[in-house]
């Protein structure tokens, strides 16, 4: 209540309070100049960002304007680590094919000498 009081004095158009515990979702919206409380919370638009609360069973879901579901921080965290697992794979790939390029460098440099060594100048063939 302390927090709610402090974000209204100083201007908060929007104020939102979660329990994850029970589920219970609390918004305020700033009427003239005071916030007051919303009373229909479940699927309600935020005027000011546009954005949609869904509180579910046990869940509380949000939605873009466009209607995206935001990502959870486990969703987030799984995409993460994801693209953090292709971008080793890609090193690893990269530093193959640096691996490959030089064995096939030097592979060309001894032909190359073996070559001259036969009297047979490579840049003329």
């Amino acid at each position: 209540l302390q927090k709610l009081r402090f974000y209204e004095r100083y201007g908060v158009e929007e104020y939102y309070l979660y329990n994850p515990t029970n589920a219970d979702l609390s918004i305020w919206e700033r009427r003239e100049q005071e916030l007051e409380a919303v009373e229909e919370v479940n699927d309600w638009v935020s005027p000011r960002m546009g954005i949609r609360f869904q509180v579910s069973g046990t869940e509380l879901q949000i939605f873009m304007p466009d209607g995206t579901p935001f990502m959870s921080f486990v969703e987030l965290a799984q995409l993460r680590e994801q693209a953090e697992s292709r971008a080793e794979q890609e090193r690893q790939r990269a530093e193959q094919a640096e691996t490959m390029l030089a064995q096939e460098r030097a592979r060309s440099q001894a032909l190359e000498a073996l070559l001259r060594e036969r009297g047979i100048d490579p840049d003329r063939l």
